[in-house]
Parts: C-alpha cells; structure tokens; sequence
C-alpha cells in the first residue's frame, strides 16, 4: 500500500521562522477576557451580626443580675430594718381670707398645721423643701406655699407650719362657678392638702438616693367663712392623710 505524501509548508523567506496562522476569537474567549476573576469575600455580615447578637445576650444578663442583687439587697434590708413610711396628719387649719373677685380673681390665706412621724427606730428621713397646696374637693387650687427642709430623726414626732396664700390667681369660669357654689353650700366648703416633696433615708451614716413622696389628705371641711374680723376654723377631726412613693422613670412618674 502506498504511502500519502502531503505538500510541505511554503518555506520561510530569508530564513525566518513561518508564523502560526491568525484565527478569529470565539465568543468563549471574548467572554472570559472581560469576565473580572472570582474572589471569595469574607463573611463580614455574618460576623458583626454574631458579634451584636451576643453583645445584646451579655447586656441583658447583667442586667438580670443586677435586679437580682438588688432584690437580694432589698430582702435583707426590709428583713434587718423593717422600714416604715413616715406619717403625716393635719392638726389644725385656719382660713382667713378667701373671696373672688369680679375678673375671677381669687385671694386667699390658709395657716396650716401639719404633724409628721417616723415610726422607725434606725431610719433617718432628710426631708427637701415641701410644696403644700390647698385644694378644693373639685382639685380647684385655692392656695400655695412651701415648707422649708428638715431633717427627721429617730422615733421622732416633728410639727410643720406654713402659710399658705395667693393673691390675684386667675381661674377658669367654670372653676369660679364651681367654688362660688361650694363657698355657698350649706354642708361647708371641703378642702384637700397635698405635699410633694423628695427624701433620703439614712442608716448607720449611709444616705439613700432621693425618693419622690407625695401625701395626700382629704376629709377637712369649712362649715363657716372667715369674716373682717375673725378666721374661719376648718374641722380636721375626720381628715385621713396617705402617703404615696413617686419613682420617676424618663419622662413619667409612677
């Protein structure tokens, strides 16, 4: 059998080396030449993601444990001490002047007598300035004044006076009609007290932070109005006062 005799390739020129034939690219090779090359990226989400999540889970478990000393601390206080709010009673109240005028003006003075207790044997109460105010059994804010701050000892009984007035106080017509029938009417004109104030309390030299109390008293009652020459004398016999705790928490007050 005969063997096949192919035609060599044209022979270079002047002794150079021919050239590898030039072939159109295809559209593999096109794509892969403007493709960018692949380069893992690192799980970064992932990692601040799990990071945060166990921030959140470390705060909340301090936190937990706080309230947990806390209570413990709070157990063994109450347990070792037995604290005890303190009380407060008024004891007399006197009303010397209280009219309205005709642009519904109001004018008036009050003189208080307000007796406050400790009923504790190792608790000192450190009492801010008090705001006192006089009341209508409507809330109608017939009056204002202040009681200057003190300290509250031991087993201690203290009694608290205080001026109480206003003068030229603008009211609301209908709070003006309001107190004109009540100033008229034959049961006698009730009044409340209410005293807000902040207190520490001190043991064995270790001060509390502030606490808000509020006391509230209702029950007083003026069965006569004060005349030029004589101050009408308010009935107390029946008042009952309550003392309640004010936590402030942000922006609200429990």
């Amino acid at each position: 059998m005969t063997d096949r005799v192919y035609p060599s390739a044209k022979p270079a020129t002047n002794g150079a080396a021919a050239p590898n034939p030039a072939f159109p690219a295809t559209k593999a090779q096109l794509y892969s030449n403007t493709r960018p090359a692949y380069r893992p990226q690192p799980h970064r989400h992932r990692r601040s993601r799990s990071r945060c999540c166990s921030c959140c889970l470390w705060i909340i478990f301090l936190l937990i444990l706080q309230i947990f000393i806390a209570a413990i601390f709070g157990a063994v206080f109450y347990l070792i001490y037995k604290p005890q709010r303190p009380n407060f009673s008024v004891t007399s109240l006197k009303l010397s002047t209280l009219n309205l005028t005709s642009s519904s003006q109001l004018n008036s003075r009050f003189d208080i007598n307000v007796t406050a207790r400790n009923p504790n044997k190792k608790l000192v109460f450190l009492y801010n300035s008090i705001a006192i105010s006089i009341l209508s059994n409507d809330d109608i804010d017939v009056g204002d004044g202040s009681i200057p701050a003190f300290t509250h000892g031991k087993k201690n009984t203290t009694l608290l006076k205080a001026r109480i007035a206003s003068s030229g106080k603008h009211l609301e017509s209908t709070d003006v009609t309001t107190l004109k029938a009540e100033m008229k009417s034959k049961a006698g004109l009730g009044l409340k007290v209410r005293l807000d104030t902040r207190v520490r309390v001190k043991v064995f030299g270790v001060k509390t932070p502030k606490i808000g109390i509020r006391v509230h008293c209702e029950g007083i009652k003026v069965t006569s109005l004060p005349s030029a020459k004589a101050a009408a004398t308010a009935s107390t016999k029946n008042a009952k006062c309550k003392v309640d705790v004010r936590v402030k928490i942000w922006k609200w007050t429990v």
